[in-house]
């Protein structure tokens, strides 16, 4: 069992590694080619602040990184928060990935009968 349990934290750890790496690799790319301004309120970064400053992935892949960036916008922390706020709104999910529930209350569902009965 513990033999199970140390391959499972080091293909974790591996599989966080790599992610970082890729990371690191776009948002250097991103951070070279495109000016450090967030692309929705246009709130200007320089080398004390960088760090607020975030790669979007425009089409929601995190995979899909062509060297010439088109599938990239660089947002400030509260923007890039705010666009996927907004697509988790138009996905009408929760954050656990459940589907909301709709309403079912219908306030003139009974609006004939009560119109009827004051006659």
């Amino acid at each position: 069992m513990a033999q199970t349990n140390e391959r499972l934290d080091r293909v974790v750890l591996e599989a966080r590694r790599n992610a970082e790496k890729r990371e690191q690799g776009y948002r250097a790319q991103a951070l070279k080619l495109f000016p450090w301004v967030c692309g929705r309120c246009a709130r200007t970064f320089d080398h004390s602040n960088l760090q607020l400053l975030e790669v979007h992935h425009k089409n929601s892949n995190h995979h899909d990184n062509p060297p010439d960036g088109s599938n990239w916008e660089l947002l400030c922390t509260y923007c890039h928060e705010n666009e996927h706020a907004k697509l988790k709104d138009l996905e009408g999910r929760t954050d656990s990935g459940n589907a909301v529930p709709t309403s079912t209350f219908n306030p003139f569902a009974d609006l004939k009968s009560m119109l009827a009965s004051k006659k």
